[in-house]
């Protein structure tokens, strides 16, 4: 007689994996072609794997990052058939409200694991796993929490997504500081149709990662039920003693197409018919029968689970449909609507309020960089749930000296340098983020972020897509813009990318005062920023200003009148307000300076009224015209001030060139002082 393994409750594996596979088929046969889902990602193959593993993780802060074929695992972590249903019909009772593909969801703690706030991208899922596992760590070493010692984080992803970016980054991050996160690699040999061999040399990334320091691997069969159970329940229990990485290699079948879209043309008869032999739903019905049911008992269990699946199929059905009136809320934090998880106000912590009044404690005028240093040493005192970190911010104190001495006064705990990788850095940001601390990590140069736009695409919009269940608070530091020399890697602006991707924040301060309020702001803000530090402020003479005290803040979409005027308006930010201070200055006419300070939001009210006033309005910026941020400026001043002006709305940035190395051609490209004059007067003129 067969022994069944002990440490699982195998009534709910077989109900679970008939539930699922039941929905698969479900949603295959009859409503997809129905035209009731769109778009169905199945996971018949996958099923018994992923429930093991749910059963196991009930630590207060196990926590898994999921992928678009791990249903089963999340209906083993509590998603409901009903929610399963209503999310691929994009139902009211969808996780996402009905905002994302179905599968690709978010799951609060319902007393197994909380599932990550899910995304579509191959491969996006390791790095925030990472950062997860990090805040375990940080937890229980820098805030005392010992409840949360034994916990851990798993990642899944399929053979192909090892292949991504995201999975060796986040792979160097587990390893190199021993985090207790596992990655589960179900392999079923494909990748849509890309084989296996094609993805990693020898079709086995547990081979290959033999010699891996700092994992411990398992590799072996996620469709018969004994040898997955033994392997799934070593696994766990190893990685909550270890306290380190660890691999979890599962080969399985695919049993459909990628999607709901392949037919799976690609495979021959005798593979499809291979695979088959390997489904773990007879495997499963002959480790329990007799051993621990009879036929009798399996065929009533088969019978009750399609009947919960046809009620909860009906009960979805019966939702109405998303009100469209909603679809732009949870964009933003709302004050009366908190996240249920992430950042410091899901758990109920509050940060000393600040006010707008600046109350220098001496009047010695400090340049940028000093006061971006002091502002995070500041908030690293207030908050110790505050984190910096990036390529070379320790020791060295970045490369732009911001954070200079944090780390011998804070610890390498809560400021340390990372492995160089932006995907990492900003992955596992998310994911600490996401775990209740406020990363702030740092990006050396604007053009350095491009590795990481995916996880700041899909930061942004986690709150909006998990419909407010989920939110990833943190500050990410990207000094950029020419200086005294400029090139094309390190003189980047294009502040346009950053503001065109939806819930983020973006700062673009002047000057050391501004940068102060406006940072703590952000540090002690609930939703995600952008903070851009122009290179060529950092230790500008005309940046310099005292330091406006420790509870100085300035609230975003505030802008600043530099100098009043009533002949032209002039909106500007970042290194462009000095130079157009410089171009009034050397006029004779009265004109009106503002600095926008922050691009999202950006003070439309403080615009319109300047215009309203002087009747003409120049926008001068540093990006590229085509597309720039300044074009959005000005289509809103024409089509609400367009009965006040009495001249064309004018704008003035670089052609469309990246910014060259020498001096003298990037004159040509950067707006100069002369350039601006020329373009104040013959508005001014005209």
């Amino acid at each position: 007689m067969t022994s069944i393994h002990p440490a699982f409750d195998w009534q709910e594996v077989a109900r679970l994996a008939l539930t699922s596979r039941m929905i698969d088929e479900m949603e295959e046969g009859e409503l997809v072609p129905q035209g009731l889902v769109n778009y169905q990602f199945s996971a018949r193959g996958h099923e018994l794997g992923q429930l093991l593993l749910s059963q196991l993780l009930t630590r207060p802060f196990d926590a898994a990052s999921a992928y678009y074929r791990s249903r089963p695992f999340i209906l083993g972590s509590g998603l409901t058939p009903v929610e399963a249903f209503a999310s691929d019909m994009a139902r009211v009772g969808s996780v996402s409200g009905g905002r994302d593909v179905g599968v690709v969801t978010n799951l609060p703690r319902r007393g197994r694991a909380l599932i990550l706030p899910m995304a579509g991208d191959v491969g996006s899922q390791f790095t925030p796993a990472a950062g997860w596992a990090q805040a375990i760590t940080y937890r229980t070493r820098e805030l005392g929490e010992t409840e949360s010692s034994d916990s851990i984080a798993i990642v899944f992803g399929g053979d192909g997504a090892v292949a991504t970016n995201g999975f060796w980054s986040a792979l160097t991050i587990a390893t190199t500081l021993e985090l207790p996160l596992l990655f589960v690699v179900e392999d079923n040999g494909y990748a849509i149709s890309v084989e296996g061999p094609t993805q990693t040399p020898g079709s086995n990334i547990a081979a290959n990662l033999a010699s891996f320091k700092n994992l411990k691997i398992w590799d072996g069969s996620g469709t018969r039920p004994q040898e997955t159970a033994d392997l799934v329940y070593e696994a766990v229990n190893y990685m909550r003693e270890w306290h380190g990485a660890g691999l979890l290699r599962l080969t399985i079948p695919r049993l459909s197409g990628h999607s709901s879209v392949d037919n799976q043309a690609y495979k021959s008869a005798e593979l499809v018919a291979e695979e088959w032999k390997r489904d773990p739903i007879p495997a499963i019905r002959e480790y329990l029968v007799p051993a621990m049911m009879s036929q009798n008992e399996w065929d009533a269990l088969v019978e009750a689970t399609k009947q919960a699946v046809h009620a909860a199929r009906d009960e979805a059905l019966n939702q109405p449909q998303p009100d469209t009136d909603t679809v732009t809320q949870n964009v933003w934090s709302h004050p009366d609507h908190p996240q249920q998880v992430g950042g410091l106000r899901a758990e109920n912590i509050q940060l000393p309020p600040g006010n707008d009044t600046p109350r220098p404690p001496e009047p010695s005028r400090i340049n940028m960089i000093e006061a971006i240093r002091r502002t995070l040493d500041v908030e690293l005192a207030v908050n110790p749930r505050c984190v910096v970190f990036g390529e070379d911010v320790g020791k060295k104190g970045g490369v732009h000296a911001a954070t200079l001495g944090l780390q011998t006064k804070h610890g390498d705990g809560r400021v340390f340098d990372t492995s160089l990788s932006e995907e990492g850095i900003i992955g596992r940001a998310v994911g600490m983020a996401i775990a209740g601390l406020m990363p702030v990590p740092e990006i050396q140069f604007r053009k350095y972020a491009d590795p990481a736009t995916e996880q700041i695409n899909n930061c942004g919009s986690i709150r909006w897509r998990s419909n407010n269940n989920f939110a990833a608070p943190l500050v990410i530091r990207i000094p950029g813009g020419y200086r005294k020399i400029g090139d094309p890697w390190h003189s980047v602006t294009s502040e346009i990318i950053f503001a065109h991707q939806p819930g983020w924040l973006l700062a673009a301060p002047s000057n050391a005062e501004d940068a102060v309020g406006l940072l703590r702001t952000a540090l002690r803000g609930d939703d995600p920023v952008i903070f851009f530090e122009h290179r060529a402020m950092l230790d500008a003479a005309w940046a310099r200003r005292p330091y406006p005290g420790d509870d100085f803040m300035l609230p975003f979409g505030q802008a600043r009148i530099v100098q009043s005027g009533t002949d032209l308006t002039i909106v500007t930010w970042g290194a462009m307000v000095e130079r157009c201070e410089a171009a009034a200055h050397a006029l004779q006419a009265s004109v009106e300076i503002i600095d926008l300070r922050t691009i999202v939001p950006w003070d439309k009210d403080c615009v319109l009224q300047s215009v309203q006033k002087t009747g003409k309005c120049l926008v001068v910026h540093e990006d590229i015209l085509i597309g720039g941020f300044g074009a959005e400026i000005a289509s809103f001043v024409a089509q609400e001030a367009f009965v006040y002006l009495d001249g064309p709305v004018e704008r003035m940035g670089a052609p469309s060139t990246p910014v060259p190395f020498s001096t003298e051609l990037m004159e040509g490209v950067v707006p100069t002082v002369a350039g601006i004059q020329s373009r104040m007067q013959a508005l001014l003129d005209f």
